[in-house]
């Protein structure tokens, strides 16, 4: 059992608007309304491969019911603690004529310590029956910044694979509590390494900065691939991932969230890591051809498998 944690779950509202333009009406080609949150989005895309997940998090309100109410249409499962604030709303406009997406985020509620609380003795209730426990997305207003390191750390003694998968300083900070995998685009990289990226070389470079920093594997994804660090022993082993551009593109919007559910999905079923990455960026590509996070067909997946390639760049003993 695979268990997705997103703390600032929301509700997404993606809007396809021909001919996009700000300061003026515009009428919705069409519009399509999910819960999201990144740990939901992964947990949609990891149903749709086929593997059992449930979600956690935390909702409030309106907007709250709605994320609850349609988790369960998608036969998503769930087990979420309610707060008394309200959930956030996301919106993406989507301007399918000149392919460019503008993303409009709501910071999210504040949490008190006791709801905080309710949520870790969730997850610790959780992850006792999971394999893999996905720790993703930003932080709700006044939950600390070491939240996620916190949860790590208390999840140790289950020997559950952790996932991290959020940015800025939860990353940071929970980068030190040795998450079994961290998967930060080449912006979150950057910054979590502090400089910016000028060939693969210096992506390469990144990917052990960053286990140093703590995490034991790293994937950072790139716009036609990804450059992975995994450390097995006392050895770290490098690849460099691609697949073919496709021809159409509907959005991008969640394609890094179906990226992490393809590779969980390999994880799990026991393939290796290069098979792992390819099942990764087939499932995020897949995604791209549907407006809504997270959403993807299998079938379509399985078959951009082929168009991937996965090759060793470095491998080395560790420091």
């Amino acid at each position: 059992m695979i268990i997705t944690v997103t703390p600032n779950a929301a509700i997404d509202k993606t809007l396809t608007v021909p001919n996009f333009q700000t300061g003026f009406r515009h009428r919705a080609s069409d519009s399509l309304t999910l819960p999201g949150g990144k740990g939901i989005n992964v947990a949609r895309a990891l149903k749709s491969l086929g593997q059992p997940v449930v979600v956690t998090g935390l909702v409030g309100g309106r907007a709250g019911q709605q994320i609850v109410e349609g988790l369960a249409r998608e036969d998503i499962l769930s087990d979420i603690v309610r707060i008394s604030g309200e959930s956030r709303t996301s919106t993406v406009v989507i301007d399918p004529t000149t392919m460019s997406q503008t993303e409009v985020i709501e910071y999210g509620p504040a949490v008190t310590s006791q709801e905080l609380d309710g949520l870790l003795a969730k997850i610790e209730y959780l992850a006792k029956g999971a394999s893999v426990v996905v720790l993703a997305g930003s932080l709700p207003r006044k939950v600390p910044d070491d939240f996620y390191a916190v949860v790590m750390q208390r999840l140790r003694r289950t020997h559950c694979y952790l996932v991290l998968d959020s940015y800025g300083e939860p990353l940071r900070l929970g980068v030190r509590a040795r998450p079994h995998l961290v998967t930060p685009n080449l912006r979150e990289a950057e910054d979590l390494v502090g400089h910016e990226f000028n060939d693969e070389q210096d992506v390469v470079d990144a990917t052990a900065a960053i286990s140093d920093l703590g995490a034991r594997n790293v994937v950072i994804k790139t716009s036609l691939g990804c450059v992975a660090r995994f450390t097995r022993g006392r050895r770290s082993h490098v690849y460099r991932a691609r697949i073919t551009e496709l021809e159409t593109i509907v959005s991008t919007v969640g394609s890094g969230d179906a990226f992490l559910a393809g590779f969980l999905d390999a994880r799990v079923s026991r393939r290796d890591l290069p098979d792992c990455l390819r099942a990764a960026l087939a499932a995020g590509a897949a995604n791209t051809q549907f407006s809504g996070a997270g959403l993807l067909d299998a079938e379509q997946a399985r078959r951009l498998f082929e168009t991937t390639e996965v090759v060793e760049l470095e491998r080395a003993a560790r420091h």
